[in-house]
């Protein structure tokens, strides 16, 4: 009889440390994690009306190279942002502390990492230590986007065949997220009382995909507008009503019935 050799018990996600301890890069991280989420997400859920899939932000990501064996906490990376469809929001009904890829298996389709630095960090190849090997070689979304935050600019990596490809923007400077039918660039605008560049979506078409509050703001606007054009309606109307009265008034006065004329001189 041959005997199978032992392999560990692997940790879940309750068991992993939730983050690699380093501090926030800068101010912009958070609120830019959030407006991607928050612009993203009718475009998700009309993908997924399930509710299956995950957001991380800042969250960890774990890996496992088999050979040699690493103990588990070590293969971690924490995306600054990362989107993996078909699965659970939660797991056992408890948030996600952490997504662990030998428990689930499949990848996330876009990671986005912010870059405080030049992105040297960002774009190491190193084996097993370099974040652009990791990502391309172990964790492997479909999309890795690196945003120079002192820059502005961003580069999208497209995994081809097994490797990294550098995409070309579009006529628009944005990068065509085909999946998901949306693209990603560079926005300059006022998000959260800060007036910066911001990475933002927009629609295959070129329309900029809005916040929850921009789209309330959108629907309150479309709302008064259409106020002040039903109040122009009226206004037109009761102004004709107006004239046509004083008209009959006038036919009247010389001895005209305006109900025996016809219409088109009335």
């Amino acid at each position: 009889m041959i005997s199978q050799p032992e392999y560990p018990l692997l940790p879940d996600h309750t068991q992993l440390p939730e983050s690699d301890g380093t501090f926030v890069k800068n101010f912009q991280e958070h609120p830019q994690s959030i407006l991607l989420t928050d612009a993203l997400e009718p475009v998700l859920q009309a993908i997924h009306p399930d509710g299956q899939y995950c957001i991380g932000q800042d969250c960890g990501i774990y890996w496992r190279v088999p050979t040699p064996p690493e103990p588990p906490e070590r293969g971690a990376e924490a995306p600054d942002w990362f989107y993996v469809p078909e699965v659970p929001p939660t797991l056992g009904g408890q948030v996600r502390r952490s997504y662990v890829l030998w428990q689930e298996h499949i990848p996330p389709l876009v990671v986005l990492e912010f870059a405080s630095g030049d992105g040297s960090e960002e774009r190491d190849r190193t084996p097993r230590r370099g974040k652009f090997w990791i990502y391309e070689r172990v964790i492997r979304p479909a999309y890795y986007g690196i945003y120079e935050v002192r820059k502005a600019s961003v580069e999208v990596y497209e995994l081809v065949v097994g490797h990294y490809r550098r995409m070309r923007p579009n006529e628009r400077g944005h990068f065509a997220i085909e999946p998901l039918g949306v693209e990603l660039g560079i926005w300059p605008g006022r998000y959260l009382d800060m007036e910066l560049p911001w990475l933002r979506w927009w629609d295959a078409a070129g329309n900029l995909l809005p916040t929850g509050q921009e789209r309330a703001q959108g629907a309150e606007r479309r709302a008064e507008q259409a106020e002040v054009e039903a109040r122009q309606e009226r206004t037109a109307r009761e102004q004709a009503e107006l004239r046509t009265a004083i008209l009959e008034e006038r036919l009247r006065r010389m001895g005209l019935d305006p109900n025996a004329l016809p219409d088109e001189l009335v």
